[in-house]
């Protein structure tokens, strides 16, 4: 989604489904920890301000970006009882090839967790070009990444809840 002149924390809460019985796992990258910090921070207090409760929410910190894939992996087998998962990351284009590698693998890392589990991973992970670009999206001028991700596993634990047969 581009995010030219979008604020990513608008929201609709009446909208939204309550949160109040749902779980949340959130992995964090401590990489460009100004940026994941602030996304954390973001989806966090949207979970708390759409009804989710403190202690139903369960961060884990990882190395990298990379290695989100794991954390989540992990996050969802050791707590069988949540509803959603938000992966958060930031990765920012460097002059090597790093980059691609990196956004391809944790991409296709997140998709799979979703295609082979029945806990939804919502992709919070940042691919800016410069660290300027990171900051808007993460608290700054276009408002904050992990509020819409939030939004999102709030959207899908929902989803989640109605489609159990």
């Amino acid at each position: 989604m581009a995010t030219k002149n979008t604020n990513l924390s608008l929201y609709n809460k009446a909208s939204i489904p309550n949160a109040k019985n749902f779980r949340f796992g959130i992995v964090v990258s401590n990489w460009n920890p100004e940026v994941t910090n602030g996304m954390f921070q973001g989806a966090f207090d949207t979970i708390l301000d759409c009804g989710g409760i403190k202690e139903n929410i369960v961060r884990w910190d990882v190395p990298g970006s990379f290695e989100l894939i794991y954390g989540c992996k992990k996050m969802k087998q050791s707590y069988d009882m949540l509803d959603a998962v938000i992966a958060i990351g930031s990765v920012v284009e460097g002059q090597t090839k790093h980059f691609d590698f990196v956004c391809q693998g944790v991409s296709q890392g997140i998709k799979d967790l979703n295609v082979n589990g029945d806990i939804p991973v919502i992709f919070c992970v940042l691919t800016d070009h410069t660290m300027q670009q990171a900051i808007d999206r993460s608290g700054g001028a276009h408002g904050n990444k992990g509020v819409e991700a939030a939004i999102a596993a709030i959207k899908m634990a929902q989803l989640r809840k109605e489609a159990t047969f």
